[in-house]
């Protein structure tokens, strides 16, 4: 029979105002990265960019236009995945996971030197934010830890010893009591939820059916790479000027569909671990899912309508882990 967990101090005002602020700001980082992405095809950011790099000191760097180009989509697309990351653990954070402030303070880095990049104050809102739940009361608070109010000056110190015949017992003065780390009115459920049941099998079904997907296309890539070749050429006919060559072109490629490989296969090792009770493995495919729900966003956006699919399955896994009723399964554990 599952047990009920202990009551819970209040969750400090700081708590709740620093996650907001998290959560609220990593949606606005990603709106903003999805502009800014979009900009970056206009002429207008183009003719900016030429401008800068032929004067002082952009004509030092020795780059082109098109390598800035890139280098700023790839600094906003790093933006983006952190964003979502943060967002995600921002909610966590309201419910009293210390994994998941860990994991915050963590991508806050990389979050606050994107924005710095991609000209966004609000990133550094969000990792000022981060900074503030490991300030006091909200470490307390993550430790589980009470703190009495101290005595006033000049109060009587409490009796040592035995109280007299007739009269009740006096409560410590500097009762620190420490209740479970998840509080919860749910009953902690003796058996796996169906939600983390089906969050695994999700993974594991969109997962397998990616990895098919890449590894048919990098083969066919293998055996016929002109057609891409000319594609891309086409979209883009001033590759060649730039030096792009067709080994090149089809390097970045492979490249890419190894990448996509390995965060398939990533995210099956997490859903195993998660259907064997890891709380941080749920943790970290609850990140996944929402770094890839984003980045198929932005795939959608661009006219990669199969994307939908994987957009689907990735809020459904990160809609069914952060179910309250999934999270005191996990926390029955510690």
């Amino acid at each position: 029979m599952g047990r009920v967990s202990e009551p819970s101090p209040a969750r400090p005002r700081q708590v709740t105002l620093a996650a907001w602020l998290i959560m609220v700001g990593s949606v606005i980082v990603v709106a903003m990265v999805f502009d800014q992405v979009a900009g970056l095809h206009t002429l207008e950011t183009r003719a900016s960019v030429e401008k800068f790099l032929s004067e002082p000191p952009g004509n030092d760097l020795g780059i082109s236009a098109d390598a800035v180009l890139t280098l700023l989509r790839t600094v906003a697309m790093v933006a983006a995945g952190c964003a979502t990351a943060a967002a995600i653990l921002g909610y966590q954070v309201l419910r009293r996971s210390r994994s998941a402030r860990m994991a915050l303070s963590v991508i806050a880095v990389p979050l606050f030197l994107t924005g710095l990049v991609t000209g966004g104050f609000v990133s550094s809102v969000v990792a000022a934010s981060a900074v503030m739940l490991w300030l006091q009361p909200a470490r307390d608070w993550f430790d589980g830890i009470t703190r009495q109010p101290a005595p006033a000056a000049g109060a009587a110190p409490a009796p040592v010893g035995p109280p007299p015949a007739g009269q009740p017992a006096r409560p410590a003065p500097y009762a620190a009591p420490y209740p479970a780390p998840y509080p919860t009115p749910y009953t902690v459920p003796a058996t796996r939820p169906r939600a983390v049941v089906w969050a695994c099998v999700l993974t594991w079904v969109f997962s397998s059916i990616a990895i098919l997907g890449m590894v048919g296309a990098g083969v066919a890539l293998a055996l016929e790479p002109q057609p891409l070749i000319d594609r891309a050429r086409e979209q883009n006919p001033e590759l060649s000027a730039q030096g792009v060559t067709d080994n090149l072109l089809l390097g970045v490629t492979f490249a890419m569909v190894v990448a996509l490989v390995l965060w398939c296969i990533s995210a099956i090792v997490l859903a195993v671990f998660t259907f064997r009770r890891a709380e941080w493995a749920r943790i970290m495919l609850v990140i996944c899912a929402g770094t890839a729900a984003a980045l198929s966003l932005a795939g959608l956006v661009f006219g990669a309508f199969l994307l939908a699919f994987s957009l689907v399955g990735s809020v459904a896994v990160a809609a069914l882990l952060i179910r309250p009723d999934v999270r005191p399964w996990f926390a029955k554990q510690r």
